[in-house]
């Protein structure tokens, strides 16, 4: 098969490159290891950017997005009783979509499959050949054959295990992470939001983060050690446990229930630099983790799309490489401003086992000047919202 750029993997970053660049004529082939029922299985944040929101559209892909999705104009802050609400519409004149991954995923896939554009699920073994020069290609294994797919482009937006990542790690990549010593013990469940915003709360038990993905259905997550075990927790302990870690007027409205799905995330940054190698370019996951504190991970990897597409689009049509030859420098830039950001939240957010007392007034003083300053908020606002591109 020939084909001018190969993406591998069919998560949210590579199915929006995709449909970008069917769009505007390139022709693509997505490759994933797994199918497509296992992909929408996976349950993930979804708060999105007003870049995104943007992409999504672009994509044609944002219909649904728009009727169903909540627009945010702000979330609050739950620290020593108080809840400081921090007025991102006021502060920056523009707002967030809270809508779930799954969703925008099962939009792009449908949209890829009404346009005609070719997933190859089920693809074992992919690997991509000789991208440091003029004629790249990936191969897969399917039914017990191996298939070759020539190409100009490769593009990895197959996540942090992915085999793109590793296909470049003896050729100059570099590596920077930081392991947080907790996770965070999340649950889904079919009830009402305890609030129509976010809710990030500051405790001294640990934090806790109210979310929802619709006005029936809420996500909700408490700080736990590493080394607890979800089969630990029943879902009356963790209703419990939240309940403790809000205010009081919050906990005592809290509506419970069964949980749909529930589980323990590690929390890490984590940034690879560079982010193109020859002819292949690493994109979303594959190239960078946030923790969740700052809703950045999906965000990071939409404006990944938006520089690589960019520079694609460019390439094609005018066979400029410039937008190409920027890639890396382009993404790494706002992915460290986003990395700051999430680390900022992670630490301001979360008691850390270390910190002692110290460390908890620290935390109490820097969110009681962030409630009387305006120039804090905005800060704080603005790379919610998220930084342009």
């Amino acid at each position: 098969m020939r084909t001018q750029v190969v993406i591998v993997g069919s998560g949210p970053s590579g199915l929006l490159l995709g449909q970008l660049l069917a769009n505007a004529g390139i022709d693509n082939i997505i490759l994933d290891r797994v199918d497509r029922d296992y992909i929408l299985g996976r349950i993930r944040a979804g708060v999105l950017e007003v870049g995104a929101v943007d992409l999504l559209d672009r994509a044609g892909c944002g219909e649904r997005m728009h009727e169903e999705g909540l627009v945010h104009d702000g979330f609050e802050l739950s620290f020593l009783g108080r809840r400081q609400r921090i007025d991102l519409k006021g502060l920056t004149g523009t707002s967030v979509m809270v809508y779930g991954q799954t969703e925008l995923t099962r939009d792009l896939m449908d949209h890829r499959a009404a346009t005609g554009g070719r997933t190859i699920y089920n693809a074992a073994n992919v690997t991509p050949h000789d991208f440091d020069g003029a004629s790249p290609h990936v191969t897969y294994e399917q039914d017990g054959d191996t298939h070759r797919i020539d190409c100009d482009y490769i593009a990895g937006c197959d996540g942090f295990h992915g085999v793109c990542r590793a296909s470049v790690e003896d050729k100059g990549l570099r590596t920077y992470e930081k392991v947080y010593p907790f996770g965070w013990l999340g649950l889904l469940a079919d009830v009402p939001p305890v609030h129509h915003e976010l809710v990030y709360a500051n405790h001294a038990r640990g934090f806790a983060l109210c979310s929802q993905r619709s006005h029936t259905r809420s996500r909700y997550y408490v700080q736990v050690p590493l080394t607890d075990k979800v089969e630990a927790w029943s879902d009356d302990a963790f209703w419990d446990e939240i309940r403790r870690r809000l205010p009081q007027d919050l906990a005592e409205a809290m509506v419970t229930g069964p949980s749909i799905e529930k589980s323990i995330a590690p929390l890490r940054s984590f940034v690879a630099e560079p982010l193109r190698f020859g002819r292949l370019f690493l994109v979303g996951d594959a190239g960078h983790i946030v923790p969740p504190t700052g809703a950045k991970g999906l965000n990071l990897a939409a404006s990944d799309v938006h520089y690589l597409f960019e520079g694609l689009r460019e390439y094609y049509a005018d066979r400029k490489a410039a937008g190409l030859d920027a890639y890396s420098a382009r993404a790494l830039s706002r992915i460290w401003k986003a990395e700051r950001f999430s680390w900022s939240m992670t630490m301001l957010l979360h008691r850390f086992p270390d910190d002692g007392d110290f460390g908890s007034r620290v935390q109490e003083a820097e969110l009681d000047y962030l409630s009387s300053s305006r120039a804090a908020q905005t800060a704080m606002a603005e790379n919610y919202v998220g930084l342009p591109y």
